[in-house]
């Protein structure tokens, strides 16, 4: 059994990824481009299995879902990469961000009706 996975863990794992294979870390721009290249994979892969648009014949994935958590994990790769490059510290910024949300919305979508419908 693996231990728990934590952001700064994570963090670590990518930044010695990037140092002994990846050579060094992209510019930010161009890590920028290459995580709105995964978001589209993303997108096109929803449109196709939740949305209403269908796939052309033989490029339907065997395991949708599979692939789904493939490019959400190139996702949060491309993350840690900006992350890393910027100094940014991912596990101590989410948590100020639940904190905020937290206060914040605490009674934003209870109190909206469009979603209690």
């Amino acid at each position: 059994m693996r231990d728990p996975l934590t952001l700064q863990g994570y963090q670590a794992a990518v930044d010695r990824w990037i140092t002994q294979i990846g050579v060094r870390y992209f510019d930010p721009l161009t890590q920028l481009g290459v995580m709105m290249e995964e978001v589209g994979e993303v997108a096109r892969l929803l449109i196709r299995t939740d949305g209403e648009q269908n796939w052309k014949k033989g490029t339907e994935p065997a395991d949708p879902n599979a692939e789904l958590a493939a490019e959400l994990a190139d996702i949060m790769f491309c993350v840690a990469c900006l992350a890393n490059t910027k100094g940014i510290d991912l596990e101590a910024a989410l948590l100020t961000t639940m904190e905020r949300k937290g206060q914040r919305d605490a009674l934003r979508f209870v109190e909206n009706e469009k979603l209690l419908k």
